[in-house]
This record gives structure tokens, sequence and C-alpha cells, in this order.
């Protein structure tokens, strides 16, 4: 028999742990739940849009009455839930209703503070947290007078809004001299409070309510210094506090909310609470991310796989009021321990401030262009030391050359048909109405739903950006701990930290030991922990074809007719006449279309049939080439100018330097491309400044650099050292190279690799530490003597023939 749940609260937290409920275990209970209000599901976020007439109720509705028929679950609309009987296990509604439970979900939310003052209960007087809410100040703003709202905080000012746009003259009252100062400093509040004052709102600043006058409705609000203003109807917005009544009525802990462990459960193990009514480790949340990931983690639990854990939530706050941009993340209002690092620029409404501390991010708020916060959470989350780039910080991602982030990208502006993922052609018009039409709340969810940022993720501050502008209130994110993939609950730190420590050998093995969710894992999980496992046993784990994506399966790129592209190495960019008559007279015996010179200083032969693979590569093998790896995340080309042994400026052989790098680096599989260049002079003709790794030569020897990429994105190398010898540049290559191998994400460059560790973290490593760079260095070598084996010759001599075998026709 099934179990029977019950949920008290029809919001966003509660409802959504259902709905993570119902992907894990569809058939586990009968649900029931119990809702206040006489509706389905709804977005209150967008209360704001309602009243301000942008929205209708329909519009905000994220599961109507039809879904919770299609799922079996019964609703209770508009019965408020009085009691619970907890020996029992009975819950009972205010007209008599009653349903029994074997687990129950406390989601109640939250309730909105109102001030113990005189005439605070006078018709006229209302809060805003729900539809009853809008209903009554729309039903005020009909008459179109004056309204006073009580609180200059994120509600406060969106309802202030809302009744400007409905026709009424609205004034602010704020306790303090700094309107939302839990998001804002005092100079981007100065700006919000101009830019709202020139719309039309007036605001009473350090003002105390001391009254609300009238006889039988709302006439006037009255202040600590006898300052009367008239008022035909009055907001209080000034805050919320957990609503833990009905739980403190049945005897569960409370403090501020209903005190609940890491799986959510209460005090009493079948009671669970969710969402603004629980105190986790001492804080309550009121943004969507942490209610989200309450749920996940609560859904998790009752569908007995129990594996995941809620640990808090580090947010940042991605805001818009009142159409104006606003982030802030950690303490950015420092202190005499820390260091202000501003940008302000009153001409186009920008404000920057970045609160830094021993050359780490402590915090940072931002007003008008908020492009760069998702950027600037993850430093601080990382704790990465920005002194390798802090010149350049407060210029955003864009200046360092990652992110295609500018001035000219700021969301709001941009036409719907305005590209926004180059690597999956997604446009912004398709990522709003998948938003709108989704009911989507998450960078995750946008990535499911129409693969925005999910591929390269340099977009992804873009989406985010969509995401906070078209939610139109809040927008929080809480990537304290992401993970790989739906299929798990770990991150990648984790799982390497796993493979190595437990000594996993196997993707089986992985996901067998980390209860993985999925039998198989996905497209995502499957290539990440392939290589993970090679990079962590290159003499041991033997490389899973099947989880590779199809290019390095087959060991050459699709083209988009169906064909592939074929592009032998040729080390440092070098050849010879009798090498290229080879290539010649292949291309000639296998009917290649097009034979191109890649910017790589290779040659590729374009247009072969998949059947032909096999073929073209034993050719080309007797010839004495092998595989340019140029399908692979992989180490691909060495570029390299001909340096001073003809060209007048060069300063060292940078031609022999760049084929005994490829020698010595060639084969080994890297979490992404990896691209090096050898430049014989500062005039830099091999373009070595924008590779992942790349050497200058100089007089008095080589300057290395690392982290940069070419591209759709150009980000320029950091310099990492100098070094006098050939040796010396082959040891530093090897040692970074092994320390990417080993610590980046699957499919991160280098670039945004070196930036999320810092560059100073990289130098500590490979420059400071000569013994740790000599066991880089080492490790490098070891995997080597596994990884340079040419792929090409093995299948030409018929390793995974049913790769290329043409499928036979049936009939």
């Amino acid at each position: 028999m099934k179990q029977r749940l019950v949920l008290i609260g029809n919001g966003m937290a509660g409802v959504r742990t259902l709905e993570e409920l119902l992907k894990l275990a569809p058939d586990r209970y009968d649900i029931t739940v119990f809702g206040a209000e006489p509706y389905g599901n709804y977005n209150r976020i967008l209360l704001s849009p309602v009243l301000a007439g942008e929205k209708t109720i329909e519009q905000i509705m994220l599961n109507d009455e039809q879904w919770y028929v299609d799922n079996g679950i019964t609703l209770h609309e508009g019965k408020q839930v009085t009691a619970i009987d907890r020996t029992k296990r009975i819950v009972r509604a205010a007209d008599g209703t009653e349903e029994k439970y074997d687990r129950l979900i406390l989601a109640t939310g939250s309730m909105p503070f109102i001030i113990p003052i005189p005439g605070k209960d006078l018709p006229g007087v209302v809060a805003f947290r729900d539809i009853q809410d809008v209903d009554r100040m729309l039903a005020a703003a009909s008459g179109k007078g004056h309204a006073v709202v009580i609180g200059g905080g994120l509600l406060g000012l969106e309802a202030a809004n809302g009744l400007l746009k409905q026709g009424m003259r609205v004034s602010v009252v704020h306790l303090l001299d700094t309107l939302m100062e839990k998001q804002l400093d005092k100079p981007a509040a100065g700006l919000l409070k101009r830019s709202l004052e020139e719309r039309g709102l007036n605001f009473l600043m350090g003002a105390q309510t001391e009254a609300i006058l009238g006889k039988d409705k709302v006439e006037a609000v009255r202040f600590k210094d006898g300052l009367e203003i008239p008022a035909d109807l009055v907001v209080m917005a000034v805050g919320i506090r957990p609503n833990a009544e009905l739980a403190k009525q049945v005897g569960l802990h409370c403090e501020r909310g209903v005190v609940v462990n890491d799986t959510m459960q209460t005090f009493d193990p079948r009671v669970y609470a969710v969402g603004e009514c629980v105190q986790h480790r001492g804080d309550t949340y009121g943004l969507v991310a942490p209610l989200f990931e309450q749920a996940k983690v609560c859904a998790n639990h009752l569908a007995e796989l129990g594996y995941a854990r809620y640990e808090g939530s580090v947010t940042s706050t991605k805001l818009k009021v009142t159409g104006i941009d606003l982030f802030s993340a950690g303490d950015f209002q420092g202190d005499d321990s820390t260091e202000e690092m501003v940008l302000q620029d009153p001409g186009r409404g920008v404000y920057k401030k970045v609160v830094v501390k021993d050359n780490r991010i402590q915090g940072a708020v931002m007003y008008g262009d908020t492009i760069d916060g998702s950027w600037y959470f993850q430093l601080m989350r990382d704790n990465t030391d920005i002194s390798g780039f802090r010149d350049n910080l407060l210029f955003g991602q864009a200046h360092l050359g990652d992110s295609g982030h500018g001035d000219d990208n700021r969301v709001a502006a941009m036409a719907d048909s305005a590209e926004i993922c180059g690597c999956n052609g997604v446009c912004k018009g398709d990522i709003v109405k998948a938003i709108s039409d989704k009911r989507l709340f998450t960078l995750d969810e946008v990535r499911a739903h129409t693969k925005a940022s999910s591929s390269c993720g340099s977009c992804t501050g873009l989406v985010e950006a969509l995401l906070a502008h078209t939610l139109g209130g809040e927008y929080s994110q809480t990537p304290s701990k992401k993970p790989l993939c739906p299929c798990t609950e770990h991150n990648h730190d984790e799982l390497r930290t796993a493979i190595r420590a437990e000594g996993l050998k196997s993707v089986r093995a992985v996901m067998d030991h980390l209860n993985w969710k999925t039998e198989d894992g996905c497209p995502k999980c499957r290539p990440a922990l392939n290589y993970y496992l090679l990079c962590q046993w290159p003499g041991e784990y033997k490389d899973d074809n099947q989880s590779r994506f199809i290019n390095e399966r087959v060991h050459a790129n699709i083209q988009k007719d169906g064909t592939y592209s074929v592009i032998p190495r040729m080390w440092g960019g070098e050849t010879t006449p009798k090498e290229l008559m080879a290539i010649a007279q292949i291309a000639e015996k296998w009917n290649v279309p097009t034979v191109h010179v890649t910017g790589g200083q290779r040659i590729d032969l374009l247009g072969i049939k998949k059947e032909d693979l096999p073929g073209i590569w034993g050719d080309l093998s007797e010839a004495g080439f092998v595989s340019g790896h140029a399908y692979g995340k992989a180490i691909r080309t060495v570029k390299t100018c001909v340096g001073k042994t003809w060209c007048r400026f060069g300063t060292q052989d940078s031609t022999q330097m760049g084929i005994d790098l490829e020698k010595l680096t060639w084969g080994s599989w890297t979490p992404h491309k990896f691209k090096l260049a050898v430049s014989g002079c500062p005039r830099n003709c091999a373009e070595a400044t924008i590779k992942d790794f790349g050497v200058v030569c100089v007089d008095s020897g080589y300057e290395l650099h690392v982290g940069g990429n070419g591209g759709v994105k150009v980000r320029a190398t950091d310099f990492l050292c100098h070094v006098k010898t050939e040796d010396e540049v082959k040891e530093y290559c090897a040692a970074f190279l092994q320390l990417y191998r080993e610590e980046a994400h699957y499919l991160e460059r280098t670039a945004p690799w070196v930036e999320r560790v810092g560059l100073a973290y990289i130098k500590d490593r490979v420059v400071e530490d000569a013994e740790n760079r000599a066991a880089l260095a080492e490790r490098f070598g070891l995997s080597q003597q596994f990884a340079q084996v040419d792929p090409w010759k093995a299948r030409a001599e018929g390793l995974d023939a049913h790769e290329y075998s043409p499928l036979k026709r049936v009939g």
C-alpha cells in the first residue's frame, strides 16, 4: 500500500518538494495538499507585475488545479489547517476536514510583520504577501488617491511602483536613511532613490510611524515628529517572519522558525519542513534558490534515497526593482580590515563596489550593470586570489576576455533575436519564453529546457541576468555545491576526491559507491567520470570508449554532411617535401574532396566517409604520421614561427622548441582542448599569448604564459614566469599541464580555470615550489607512457572495427 503524505502549505517551496518527489518516486505516496488560499500554486515573486497591471493571475500560476488532478493529488483549497494530532497522525482544518498521514510536510511560509501601532486594523491597511492583498490594493487604487507604503525594502518599493503605475500618488516611508539596506550600501541606495524620485515616488527617510489615523477607514498617517500626511491606502511592507505558529502549537521545536536538520526533518522524524517557515543551522531564508534546494533534499529523503543533505546556502541576490538591476553578495559593507574597490559612473547610472581582504573578495554590491555579479560571486565563493587580475577586476570579466559580456550586452535592451548562447544558437526571446511558459526559476532549469549556458558556460552571466529580468522580483543563486549533473549530488571536486581516496577504478564503481541516481549516468557525467578515472589511474584504468563523445569515439571530427575530417600531426607546424607528397598521394587515392591548411599549421583532409577512416589512417601511419587529436579534449597543436634560424628578429630556436614540446605532450587527454605556441621573439608571430600555454623567446631565455584562448571570446594569457633553458621550459610546461589535468573540471578550459583558482595559486604550485613542480612533471611523464599510443594506427589494424562498419540495409 502507498504511504500517505500530507503537505500543509500550497506555496512554491512545498509544491516544488512534491514535483521533485514525483520525479524520484511517483508511486510511493498518496498525496494530499492543504492550501489556505483558494488557488493553485502561484509564483509569489510575480505579484508585483500583477499589481502594476503587467501580468494577470493566470499568468503567474505555476500549477493549476488540473496539475493536481493529473498527478493524483488531493487539493483542499481555501482550507486553513488549525490542528495536528501527532500521536494519531491526523491533520485537521478549520472546517473540520481531516486527513491521516504517514509523513507530513510543513510549508507554512512566512507572515508579514505588522507594526503594532494604533490604527493598524483599520480598513485600508494591507500587507503585500498574497493575491488577496493585491486585490485590495487594486481596489483602493481605482480611486486614484494617495498611498503610503511603510517600508523601503524590496517589497515596499515594488508595491510603491505598482501603485504608482495604477495612478496613485505614492509616498514611501522608511525608518532608516538607506533604502534596501540589506542589499545596498549608501551610494547604491542613493542612486536608486534618485531614480525612483524621477519616476514620481516621494520618500520620507528616517521617519518613524506613530499611528494610522481614521474613523471608519484609513485617512492619514502620523509620525513621531508630529508630521501627518493624508492616506487612502497604507501598505505595510516592513518585513516578514517565519510562520511557525502551527508547529509551536503542536509541540515541535521552534526558535525563529521551525528547526530542521540537514534532511529537513523536524524533531518529529515523521514531520518535515521546507521554505520560509524553516530555521536551519540558525539561519532562515526568503529567496527562491535556497528554498528549492531544501525541496530537493526533502524529496530525496521522502523517496528513501537518503543521500542528499542540505548544508545551508551562501546566496547572492540579483534583484530587479522597478526595472533597475541590482546585485549584492557577502559582506558588501566591509570594515577597517577590508579594502573597497569602487567604480561609479553617474552618467550611465552604474555603480560597482567590491570589498576585498588579502586579495580575496568578501562581498560586492552593484547597481545598474550587474552582468558580472555571478562572476564576482564565484570568485568570492571559491576564495580566489585576485591579485593576478586585480587591476581589471572592476571592469568585469569581459575585460579579461572570457565572458563575452560588455556594456552593449545589457539584457534588458537586447532584441529578442539577439543571440545569448553562441554554442547552441539560443536567442534572448527563446530563453525569456521558456522562463515564462515553463515556469523556470534556476540556471539549471534554463539549461535543461534551452541548452543556453550548457556548453562552454561563458554566457552564464547573461542567462542569469535574463532570469532576474524575467522573474521581475528576485533571482538568487546558491552554487555553494553545484552537482556535476542531475544524476548525482556530488560536484566535480568531490568526485575526483572520492576516486582518489576510495581507489575507485571504473565508471561502474564510482556510480555504485556514490549512489548514482540513474543506472548508467548521462551524456554529461559519463565523459567526465571517464576522464577523471583516466587521469587518476593512467596505468590501470581502461578507457571506456562508450563514455566519449562521437568525435573522440571515432577519432575524427564529424562534419555537417556526416563525413569526417582527418588532421595528421605535424610537429611544431614543420613538414618536409616527402611528407607533403605522401599526403598528396593519400588524398588522391581516397578521393579527398578538400585539402585545407589550418590555422594551427596543419593540413586538414575533409569529406572522408566513416568506413574509409581506418584505411586512410593506415596509409598515413605507414607514411610516419600520427593522430593530430584535432577532435578531442586533448593536446592539439604547437604553433611556431621560424625563429632565429631564418628570421632576423628571432632570439631563440622557436621551431625546435615547439617540436620538442609537441613530442613531449602529444596524446595527453585533458579537461578541454589544449593549445600551445612558441614565438621566436616578442613580436609574437605564433600568437603565443592567446594559447593555453605559450612561450615567447627573448634574448635572456623564455617567457612563459598561461590561460589564453582565441576563438569567439579572446583572452590574453597571464605571465607565469621567465626561465633560461629549454629543459626548464619543458619542465614548467609538463607541471602546468599536469596541474590543470588533475584539478580543473571536465570541459573547463585553462582560461576560466586560471580565473577560478587564481594565478597566484598556480604560481605557488608551479613556480615557487620546485619540489612540487618536479613531482607534477614526473606524474605527467608517467601518464604519457600510456597516452602516447597512436589511436589511428591501432584502428587501422582492426581495433574498434564495429565503429566504422556501415549499417546494413534490411529489405
